[in-house]
């Protein structure tokens, strides 16, 4: 399930670090490596990571290549969301009428 791939990927912080400089715009894994101490190595398997979940593509330009956030990566997990939005308001409404209650 490809929504699995998705929470294993962003359950490390730093590959979260890595997805949250990409939503500021493409980078290179040198860019990337800025600020956070990681090897050229692991800074290459995480974003192998992040690809193989479909949260990050690379576009390669000769021999450079940029990494970006995948938009079809972000709709699986606004996908997988939407299922439980419904759910949170009768929660909510129940929490407050429980909270006023034992107010009273």
């Amino acid at each position: 399930m490809i929504e699995n791939d998705i929470f294993k990927a962003l359950a490390d912080p730093t590959r979260r670090a890595i997805f949250e400089k990409l939503a500021n715009g493409s980078m290179n894994a040198s860019a990337l490596r800025e600020g956070i101490d990681i090897s050229q190595p692991a800074m290459s398997q995480h974003l192998s990571v992040l690809r193989n979940a479909s949260l990050v593509r690379e576009e390669r330009q000769g021999r450079f290549v940029n990494y970006e956030v995948n938009p079809d990566g972000l709709a699986q997990i606004a996908g997988w969301l939407a299922k439980y939005r419904a759910y949170w308001p009768a929660r909510i409404d129940a929490l407050k009428a429980l909270l006023k209650e034992m107010d009273q």
